[in-house]
């Protein structure tokens, strides 16, 4: 079955806990946007403001299960922090990932074989319980995924450039959808960035599993309403 997942851009803990808020009554999962700075242009929650803390995120009262994106330049580094937190699930980025030097993922063991960093952080999460996923950007080939592949849980799709919301679809995701899905058929699927109730069913028909939302939703008048026409869209 597809889920849609309502996505949160926030500069503070405070922002965090009114948006998913917002979604509770109407989703069972949400995904919490992290930028740095670095990596992307755009900073949000811990790093927007001195004195913010990964450990915040365990005052979220909420029964929504918590998806993390890492649009972090170094992502290894907060790493061990975010898998002691209440999220379940982690979505790093490939272009971040495929720069780490094996003397960057202390305290882990590390493996320099096919397949590293990816290998090693999934190894991690997994001892925790957790779930991670790689994400790609849009210019990045399916072809990057061939030596972990089988050690993620899901694959994110960018439909956007990373950084921002409100940004318009680039129907070029489309055909790579397809052939993520042609070639590694059991692989779940999320699709991110500027998707609406115009484009959502194209997705689903390429092979998407999941859906994350932002201003869509968010800046929606009517936000139950608007999930329950994604819902209807694309179930």
């Amino acid at each position: 079955m597809v889920e849609l997942i309502p996505t949160i851009i926030a500069k503070s803990f405070g922002e965090i806990e009114e948006k998913a808020r917002w979604v509770e009554p109407f989703v069972k999962t949400v995904q919490i946007d992290i930028m740095d700075g670095i990596f992307t242009p755009n900073l949000t929650w811990p790093y927007a403001e001195k004195g913010q803390k990964i450990r915040d995120l365990e005052n979220l009262r909420t029964e929504l299960f918590l998806e993390i994106h890492l649009m972090t330049e170094k992502p290894q580094l907060d790493f061990p922090e975010w898998l002691e937190s209440k999220a379940g699930r982690f979505i790093l980025h490939w272009k971040a990932l495929e720069k780490i030097h094996s003397h960057e993922l202390n305290p882990y063991e590390t493996d320099t074989g096919v397949g590293f960093p990816v290998k090693n952080l999934a190894k991690e999460a997994h001892k925790k319980g957790k779930e991670i996923g790689v994400a790609l950007n849009l210019e990045e080939k399916i072809e990057v995924l061939d030596s972990f592949i089988s050690e993620i849980d899901l694959v994110l799709l960018m439909s956007v450039e990373p950084g921002f919301g409100g940004q318009k679809f680039q129907e070029e995701i489309l055909p790579k959808i397809s052939a993520l899905r042609k070639k590694y058929p059991n692989v779940k699927i999320e699709v991110d960035g500027g998707i609406n109730l115009g484009n959502a069913s194209g997705l689903i028909s390429a092979g998407a599993d999941f859906l994350a939302v932002g201003a869509a939703i968010s800046r929606s008048d009517n936000i139950g309403k608007t999930i329950e026409e994604f819902k209807q869209n694309i179930l």
